[in-house]
Formats: C-alpha cells, structure tokens, sequence
C-alpha cells in the first residue's frame, strides 16, 4: 500500500508546485523562443517556417507538438508554453518510482525513489521551462524500464519516441540494440537465431525508424519544409536536410558563457541558468530573479558518490560473474546518457543536458540504501541515517526553491545561495 500511496501523494504534490505561477517567468526564457515558435508553427502550418520561407531546425518534432499540445489546451501564453513540461515532469516521477518497485520489491526504497527524484532541483526547472530535455528524460528511461521487462514493443516505442525527441537519444537505442544481440548470440541455439534476430529488428530497428519518420509527417505533406525539394524523392530530400543535421550538432563550437565540460556536470560546477532580472519588489533596494538548472547540490553530490560505488560493485559482478540487473541498468543510463558528450570537447554543452541522468543517479543512491539496510545489523538505526541524509537533501532543496522557481528575492540571499563562484 505504501509503495503506492507515498508516490502518488508525492506526486500530487509535486505537480502542484510545478503548476503554481508556471506562468513566471514572463516572455522566454533561455532556449524556449525556438520550441515554443516550433509549436506554433506546427499547430498553423504543420511544419517549422519563417514567414513564408522554409527554418532550418535541428531537433525532431515530438517534443516541440508536446509542447504545441499544451498551448492548443491553455492558449499561447507561458503558462500554455510549459504545461507539457510540468504534466511529464510529475509523470517522471510516477514512472521512475514504478521502476524502482520492480527493481527492489521494497515500499521504503520506492518512496524514497518518487521523494529523490521530486526534490531535484534541475528536474524541477525542466518541468517549468518549455525544453525538449524533459521529454527525452520520460520517453528515455520508459524505454529502458519496458526494456528491462521484457515488454519489447513498448520500449521501441517509447525509444522512437525519444529519438524523435531529440538525437541523444540514439546512443540508448545503440547500446539497447547491442545488449540484446550479445544475448542473443549468448543464450539461443542456433536455430532459434534467425527469429529472435527478427523479432528484436522489428521492435528495435524497424518500430523506431517508423515512428521517427512518421513524426517528419507535416514535413512530407508541406511543399514549405526545409530542403522539402531538395530531391523529387521525398526521402532523399529528408536524407539530405538530416546530414545538414548533423553537421550543425559536430560544428556547434560557439563560446557560451553557462557551457560546462561533462566533467563538471555531477557535482554542478557550472549550472545554466536559464533567467536573470533585477526586478524591484523584494523590499529591499537590489532583487534578484533567477531561475537556475541546478541540481539540489546535496543529492547530486551523493549521487555522484553513490555512482563511483556502483561502477566498483559492478566490476565486481563482472569479476565474479554475477548478473546484477540494477548495476547493469545503472551502468547502461549512465554509459548512454552522459559518455558519449566526453568525445565532443569542443562542442558547446550545457550542465541541464544531465537530466536525462539523473535517474540512473537517483538508481545508484537507491542501490546503496537498499544494500546499506540489508547488511545493517541494527535495522533502526539504518533507517535513521536514510532518513538523516533525506532529509538534509529535502533542506537543502527548499532552500534553493527560490532559483528553481524564479520567484524575486534579495539580492544578499541570492549572493548566499552561489556556493561556487562558477555559479555566478
């Protein structure tokens, strides 16, 4: 009962502070202007044009009909914007508490899941911004859960949702793709190969590429997309405008002042921020309004502790060869989710890019508590140090709840709350 009542009342609770003055900041912030014009062109026309010209856009377009759903619903204003966000924010929640049910079996470690991943501050500031990075979190870890469940149509569907999404999400599909091979050739007979190989093309090649091509389906209708007549052959021309694509992603070497090195990502060395304003009406004479993608500083640095004990744990089952399902799903998010960005060092990358990590970091602490209560000798004691570390991390959230939710305060607490001086 407990297993699902604590995420459920968490989860209500989180969808209420993602909803309340969802509206503030006012106008865009950070890189809403490109997704929210998106899905307004979408809903008009069907595809991404500027004015009456083809737009060269870099993204897929799931994310931003999301995003064009919730603006049909609440109206073009910012409320309408980020409701999407907000709604697959809270439903995150749901989904990764779910998981760590199946995963653990324990109603303690499954609240505690649903309360980790509410009180993170960059997944809060993704489910009030209008980005597409939320989306690719959702779709991202429902595949690897359905994956993990042998449920294999629902997670090609959710993993060609994710690749239409954003590209990011190819390197799960790749190493999901690899994975299965590997137990394919490792655990069938010889005969039963050619079946097992068809049935993981179908659900991991064949059901993506459909998706992701069908989600192209305003570009195909429209004489108006870009590269649209680039070929007479549709599908040429869509080849052609995704090579295009792609050398915009390997090129993008513009200087930003908020880009971080992957390195710096775990322990927060220099989050985005996403809003900055001197606004009056704090009741002294210097405000601040910042809305700030920054992890809760205390669960990203346990997280990040939590991980390099997993990576040893894990070389140890491969040592002794032991299957270890958790450490092997925490090993696959981690080495596709935040790897591949280390052989782009040139590239401009921002700190937010994490989000679609943070449940396999969540998943790392979660193995160490459910591993720290089993080998715990004094059960009531383990539980007082869980619940110590819980909730330093719920104060050490609230109390950065300001810069997560934009609201003005002065500028002295704002200064307070810049422990690192790269956060400035």
């Amino acid at each position: 009962m407990i297993a699902a009542i604590a995420p459920l009342g968490i989860a209500l609770i989180s969808l209420f502070l993602r909803l309340i003055n969802l509206g503030q900041p006012k106008g865009f912030i950070f890189d809403e202007v490109y997704y929210v014009d998106g899905a307004r062109d979408y809903l008009a026309h069907g595809v991404e044009i500027a004015g009456n010209k083809a737009e060269f856009v870099v993204h897929p377009p799931v994310g931003k009909w999301l995003i064009a759903l919730g603006i049909k619903i609440f109206g073009d204003n910012e409320f309408g914007w980020r409701f999407a966000t907000a709604v697959i924010g809270t439903l995150l929640i749901l989904l990764f508490a779910r998981m760590a049910h199946t995963l653990f079996y324990s109603p303690l470690i499954t609240a505690l899941a649903a309360a980790l991943m509410a009180m993170d501050g960059m997944q809060l500031v993704h489910s009030r911004t209008a980005l597409l990075d939320l989306f690719l979190t959702f779709f991202v870890l429902a595949s690897v859960y359905f994956w993990h469940r042998n449920r294999h149509w629902l997670a090609g569907i959710s993993i060609g949702l994710a690749c239409a999404t954003k590209w990011s999400a190819l390197y799960f599909l790749i190493l999901i793709i690899f994975i299965s091979a590997y137990r394919i050739f490792r655990d069938y007979p010889l005969k039963e190969m050619p079946r097992a190989i068809s049935l993981k093309f179908m659900t991991y090649i064949f059901l993506p590429s459909t998706i992701y091509l069908s989600s192209w389906i305003g570009w195909f209708r429209s004489d108006r997309g870009w590269d649209r007549q680039w070929s007479t052959n549709p599908l040429k021309s869509l080849w052609h405008y995704h090579a295009e694509m792609l050398g915009f992603h390997t090129g993008l070497t513009e200087k930003h002042s908020y880009q971080a090195n992957p390195w710096s990502w775990l322990v927060m060395g220099r989050p985005t921020s996403f809003f900055y304003a001197a606004p009056k009406g704090c009741g002294e004479k210097d405000c601040a309004q910042e809305v700030l993608a920054l992890g809760t500083p205390f669960l990203w640095w346990i997280g990040t502790i939590a991980l390099v004990t997993v990576f040893g744990f894990w070389i140890r089952s491969l040592v002794l060869r032991r299957n270890q399902p958790v450490l092997n799903l925490i090993i696959l998010g981690m080495s596709a989710g935040y790897l591949p960005w280390f052989f782009f060092q040139k590239r401009t990358v921002f700190t937010f890019y994490a989000i679609v990590i943070e449940p396999f970091m969540i998943l790392a602490i979660l193995y160490c508590a459910n591993l720290f209560l089993k080998e715990s000798k004094n059960q009531r004691s383990a539980h007082l140090v869980i619940g110590i570390i819980t909730l330093s991390i719920f104060i050490c959230f609230i109390y950065f709840l300001p810069l997560f939710t934009g609201q003005v305060i002065t500028y002295d607490a704002w200064h307070h709350k810049m422990w690192l001086p790269s956060w400035i």
